[in-house]
């Protein structure tokens, strides 16, 4: 499929930047892909779309605090997000660092510079140097005990406008930190959301993914299939694991609290149902797996950790998730191709067009889409 297949033009005034209050309070557009139907709601309907003992399942990743900032040893400015820790601190009988991937800004950030992070005694410096601002980086001691003190939220880089509060950009039921960005379709959810759930009994379940700043990233080959999409570690426990495949044998239905949720679900089912044989990586399971329409739905469902590369577009068989909540994606973004694969490429552009229409907010703050 050619990339201008997910590409759309949205007015930048509809790019939501500042969250809705309360968190219940966004709208909801309503996507059925077996009629093709489209309407209009509110995200505090949530609860006449889902049925009583359907599963919930979300992910509860936080986001660290990992925009940090310092000084070289020379006085120049240096800022660092943090992408992924590479190694536990003293970890390693030859690592006495704490290691980290990072995006660096500044200048003359090369290999061997020395830095201090403001405010702290934290000293670091750069060990090695990948493509384009990304760096390896070495820290004398844990990060972990400064994140919560010295660094930043880092927003997504179409958020222009600081939050008055940080945790508007974490979900309510977060916890364990590992993101470089929110989970955004469970920013919706309220804590008088999640009483309302209970009382209708729809079972809220977690996993964990923990999402890297490529989520933000166009797909730039022309044909999608050729696109390398990044790697996340991810992590399904054998106890949802379980009810989960109590629910399905019992006809309940699994709604994906968003595109990272299908990505953990989807993962844990490719590993599962055996398809993969003696292939390594989660992306060769799904290309083996991808058309096969017949696809084995009876299995089941294993608890696994671990990094998951799974590329979810249009011709992918899904094999757990039934219903998707999600939000509005970036053009050409791999989670836009996510979405078309659940709901079909069409239908999805018909959406799309009718929230740009009917001036739906887009993107991390933005509102809502329940695909049934």
């Amino acid at each position: 499929m050619h990339i201008s297949q997910f590409d759309y033009n949205l007015p930048k005034n509809l790019i939501a930047q500042t969250p809705i209050e309360p968190r219940h309070a966004s709208r909801m557009m309503i996507v059925n892909r077996t009629t093709g139907d489209i309407h209009h709601a509110q995200f505090s309907d949530l609860t006449n779309y889902i049925q009583a003992g359907d599963m919930l399942i979300a992910n509860d990743s936080r986001v660290i605090h990992a925009r940090l900032f310092g000084k070289k040893m020379t006085g120049g400015k240096i800022e660092l997000l943090l992408l992924k820790q590479i190694n536990s601190h003293f970890s390693s009988p030859n690592s006495q660092f704490e290691q980290w991937e990072v995006i660096v800004g500044g200048k003359r950030l090369k290999q061997n510079v020395q830095f201090t992070i403001d405010d702290t005694n934290l000293q670091g410096h750069i060990v090695k140097e990948l493509s384009g601002a990304k760096r390896i980086v070495e820290f004398d001691n844990p990060l972990s005990e400064y994140l919560s003190r010295v660094g930043h939220i880092p927003l997504p880089p179409y958020i222009h406008k600081a939050v008055d509060d940080p945790e508007r950009y974490q979900t309510i039921y977060n916890k364990i930190e590992g993101s470089s960005a929110a989970p955004t379709a469970g920013l919706h959810f309220s804590h008088e959301m999640m009483l309302t759930l209970r009382e209708h009994d729809i079972r809220l379940e977690y996993v964990t993914l923990h999402i890297g700043l490529d989520t933000f990233k166009p797909v730039t080959v022309e044909e999608i299939h050729q696109h390398a999409i990044h790697s996340e570690w991810a992590s399904l426990s054998t106890d949802t694991a379980k009810a989960i495949n109590h629910g399905k044998l019992a006809g309940k239905q699994i709604v994906a609290v968003g595109t990272t949720a299908v990505r953990t679900l989807e993962t844990a089912a490719l590993r599962s149902a055996g398809v993969h044989g003696s292939l390594q990586t989660v992306s060769e399971i799904s290309a083996k797996a991808r058309f096969d329409a017949h696809g084995d739905t009876q299995f089941a469902l294993s608890g696994f950790v671990g990094n998951t590369d799974l590329f979810i577009y249009p011709g992918y068989h899904f094999r757990v998730v039934d219903k998707l909540l999600t939000n509005f994606h970036l053009p050409k973004s791999s989670i836009l191709m996510l979405v078309s694969a659940f709901a079909g490429v069409e239908l999805i552009r018909e959406a799309y067009a009718k929230a740009i229409e009917n001036k739906y907010r887009f993107y991390s703050f933005g509102d809502a889409m329940l695909i049934i």
